[in-house]
């Protein structure tokens, strides 16, 4: 047995900091009495030794222990008072993970011994538990420090198109990825997965939480499990079923083939709140530390918590210990790990002060202040179920935020919705009244159709209602509104003319995105057509329901993938259509103007605007300074053809067609229209018309008619 000895070490920095002669060990607690440093064997089987931490400075109780190595095994063991009524919840009887823990070794099991009352007990969380869970819980390991990573792929906001997806969904039906690989961190970099974001023409791959997280007791009871991850333990640890052999450096790698191939990463992170859920909830690591520190009670009655995240409990991020833990995280997954921006679940929690939510709060202003953070992607999912939980538009620059207003405009506006066409016009001119009046810019705006929660693409055209029976709730969980329609029957068909029209609302509602001013997000599997079979709220299926069918969905696949790629290629081609400002018409500052054009080819008057039944609308934006730069997008959401009159612009002689959602998207010639004239539009149709040629823009056109 190594042979330690502990001694008084640092406070900073906090969790394990191995040297050459030892490990300092940091741990904030502001109200404990004692805390104990549990060694383990290698495997996190047997509890070997205890070590109390000898000082406690500025509520932070530290020890070194000379002659400890990495791979060192340990957890806590955190005396205290157990006053659930005056919000402290101390039981030493349960280890507890380190907050600060940079990886991870043994299993995590449910058990009644994971709770620090007696769970049948009629007196409820107000009676203690004195058995030891330390055989069922995980414990952390001493790691080397890690070298620095490779620099950051710079790719600007404006030209961003970000993919969606999970982790293990991505890869776990993919034959093209090796068996091992599937489902794991390095399945997302294989060479067939970076030739498929190619071939889509992103940018950006976005990845549902990565850091530790563990299934709620109530789903693995029903053999599910919480399949997305939000539902954090471990702030700083990858999540061990996506390792395959368990090393953290996986996930570095992973990161450093994604830049070399030229894409971003940036990761959903989940701060607002904890896996250790409400009052009757587990003691695995924050509640058994400092509970009235690291959470946010009830002012009246401290037993219990603020649930602004309806999971059970709230992060305390106004307490500067536990801020610098969510900063001092965030800095280690960009200058360690090596990603390139966040995703916030539930945003504003991350800015509530105790008087509401404040763009000025302190985590806010640490984020803008921060020479690493500020210079990063961040993305705020802008809502809670908290009070004043909407907060669209409310966030300060630099950060950008999932447009829900800009999803529900654009699935009503396909779905037929009468009355649509100013909402329409607005989202895709980058949803300016919303974001402009604060100084920021169209990349404020994440415009996406769907995302992991609710339907796919192939769904919101394929099922009216909810189907989420597997999920175990009798189907009451999810929206209940998904602005969808089915065409006429209720998921699956063999009708030809229903599955016609589905995949061509599937790509007007994909051109409409990639289309429109702000920042596309693409949904992982849409490209592909793939199905939840109606779920909307697949959050606990880890199967077949949530991984991308790689396959079997020829029929949308052959379609869609040329498809997506067609319009990043638009969007490359032609910068205007990812202005950095806001284009506005006539604007004299601006290199790029804007029409709106009425079906008549007549600019948009306001009488058009307030046509209820008008379903037509013309987007023409144009470069001023290259009148072969000139962009005239169609839309029509009417269930009969109609007839557009091509508008009539200085120097467009012919137009070419680069998108007809009524045409395949694999056909190669090149179809070109005369000028001012008029074209039949489709029912629930997109025409994109270009003056000039895409392949060779200085080409002499000739006349097709």
């Amino acid at each position: 047995m190594e042979r330690y000895r502990i001694e008084p070490g640092r406070v900073y920095p906090m969790g394990a900091s191995l040297d050459d002669n030892g490990v300092n060990f940091s741990l904030f607690s502001a109200n404990a009495e004692k805390v104990e440093l549990c060694i383990f064997d290698e495997h996190g089987c047997q509890e070997l030794m205890r070590f109390a931490l000898p000082l406690c400075e500025h509520q932070v109780w530290h020890g070194y222990l000379r002659g400890a190595k990495a791979g060192l095994v340990y957890g806590y063991r955190v005396y205290g008072p157990y006053q659930p009524e005056f919000g402290h919840r101390f039981n030493h009887h349960k280890l507890l993970l380190d907050p600060y823990a940079r990886s991870l070794t043994g299993q995590f099991s449910w058990s009644d011994r994971h709770f620090a009352y007696k769970l049948d007990d009629p007196k409820q969380d107000l009676s203690f538990d004195d058995r030891d869970n330390a055989d069922v819980m995980f414990k952390a390991v001493v790691v080397e420090p890690s070298a620095p990573r490779l620099p950051r792929v710079p790719v600007a906001w404006q030209n961003t198109v970000i993919y969606e997806g999970h982790v293990k969904g991505l890869t776990e039906l993919n034959n093209k990825v090796p068996k091992e690989l599937r489902g794991s961190f390095l399945g997302i970099s294989h060479p067939a997965m970076i030739a498929h974001y190619r071939a889509l023409g992103i940018t950006t791959i976005e990845l549902l939480p990565v850091q530790q997280f563990v299934s709620e007791q109530f789903l693995t009871d029903k053999n599910l499990s919480n399949y997305w991850g939000y539902n954090s333990l471990a702030f700083f640890v990858p999540h061990k079923n996506y390792l395959n052999q368990h090393l953290i450096v996986e996930f570095q790698r992973m990161v450093d083939e994604l830049h070399q191939a030229g894409f971003e990463v940036i990761i959903d992170v989940v701060y607002n709140h904890t896996c250790e859920g409400n009052w009757l909830g587990p003691t695995l690591s924050f509640r058994g530390i400092d509970n009235s520190s690291y959470y946010r009670l009830n002012p009246s009655e401290q037993r219990y918590y603020i649930n602004d995240t309806g999971c059970g409990n709230t992060l305390n991020i106004s307490h500067p210990r536990v801020l610098q833990m969510v900063m001092d995280s965030l800095r280690y997954w960009v200058q360690v790990m090596g990603v390139d921006g966040f995703r916030f679940d539930l945003a504003p929690i991350l800015g509530r002060e105790v008087d509401g939510f404040d763009k000025s709060n302190g985590f806010l202003d640490a984020i803008l202040q921060d020479p690493v953070l500020s210079s990063v992607k961040l993305i705020a999912e802008p809502w809670d179920i908290g009070p004043g939980g909407y907060q669209l538009g409310g966030f300060p620059a630099p950060w950008s935020e999932w447009n829900d207003q800009y999803r529900d405009a654009i699935r009503r506006y396909w779905r037929g919705d009468k009355g649509m066409l100013p909402e329409f016009a607005r989202r895709i001119h980058g949803s300016s009244d919303i974001f402009e009046h604060s100084g920021r810019q169209p990349y404020a705006s994440i415009n996406f159709l769907c995302s992991h929660d609710g339907y796919t693409l192939r769904d919101l055209v394929s099922y009216q209602q909810r189907h989420n029976e597997a999920n175990g709730e009798h189907n009451r969980d999810g929206h209940s509104d998904n602005f969808s329609n089915n065409h006429g029957v209720e998921g699956e068909t063999t009708d030809n003319d229903i599955l016609a029209l589905r995949l061509r609302q599937i790509q007007n509602m994909l051109a409409t995105v990639m289309l429109s001013q702000g920042v596309p997000m693409l949904l992982a599997g849409d490209e592909l057509g793939r199905s939840q079979k109606g779920n909307n709220n697949a959050y606990c299926q880890d199967n077949e329901i949530n991984w991308l069918n790689w396959h079997d969905n020829s029929e949308y696949a052959d379609e869609l993938i040329p498809f997506v790629a067609s319009l990043s290629q638009l969007r490359t081609r032609l910068p205007m259509l990812a202005h950095r400002k806001f284009i506005h018409k006539d604007d004299p500052s601006s290199d790029v103007d804007i029409v709106w054009f009425h079906r008549s080819g007549l600019p948009m008057h306001k009488e058009h605007w307030h046509s209820h039944h008008a379903a037509t609308l013309g987007y023409l934006i144009q470069q001023k300074d290259s009148v072969s730069e000139t962009l005239l997008c169609l839309f029509h959401a009417g269930a009969e053809p109609i007839e557009f009159q091509l508008p009539e612009i200085d120097a467009v002689e012919h137009w070419q067609v680069m998108i007809d959602t009524t045409a395949s998207a694999i056909q190669e010639e090149i179809r070109r229209i005369p000028a001012q004239r008029k074209i039949t539009m489709a029912p629930f149709s997109t025409i994109v018309l270009l003056n000039g040629d895409f392949n060779d823009k200085n080409q002499e056109l000739s006349t097709d008619e």
